[in-house]
């Protein structure tokens, strides 16, 4: 078994999960980022993270992703809010778009990070009220700023050793 892990990371937190996902992942497997990932044939599952932009993958992992014809893809996710709020969900759906047909999603998995002091700043210059300038938005950013922390990180390792164990048992070794 080989798997390709290719992320996109602003700030760092999608990186430390792919390099948390790497470390358990099956002997034989790459890691890359998106700008330099290899061909992903030869590989038997492609990894594909990105961080959240306005609720879908950043443009270079849509980019990636629109690349890949007839693979298993597990979707990997990094975001500020909750990684089980409805925003987490919408983001799997909305990447998803991004694949042709053919391809199958065998997994996904979000993890909290950090929001970027430049997209924090600027939801504090919109109208207070508005969507992205609410006093949730503070305490949503404040709890970001925590993560990945080191649960998450071992969470992204759980994830990979469990999804290594159901692929080999229902697709076998390669």
């Amino acid at each position: 078994m080989k798997f390709l892990i290719v992320y996109s990371s602003r700030t760092g937190n999608t990186r430390q999960v792919a390099e948390a996902l790497y470390a358990a992942a099956p002997d034989g497997s790459t890691i890359s980022k998106v700008e330099t990932a290899p061909a992903a044939d030869g590989y038997d599952v492609i990894f594909v993270g990105y961080w959240m932009d306005r609720g879908t993958a950043d443009e270079k992992s849509k980019e990636y992703l629109r690349t890949l014809t007839k693979k298993k893809v597990v979707l990997f996710e990094t975001m500020g809010a909750s990684p089980a709020s409805e925003h987490a969900y919408t983001g799997f759906a909305n990447a998803a778009t991004c694949l042709s047909e053919g391809n199958t999603i065998m997994g996904v998995l979000a993890i909290q990070g950090a929001v970027d002091p430049a997209l924090i700043a600027m939801m504090r210059k919109m109208p207070v009220g508005s969507a992205h300038n609410t006093g949730e938005m503070e305490k949503t950013t404040e709890e970001a700023a925590k993560h990945p922390d080191a649960a998450d990180l071992e969470k992204a390792k759980a994830y990979m050793e469990a999804f290594t164990a159901k692929y080999e048992k229902y697709y076998g070794k390669k």
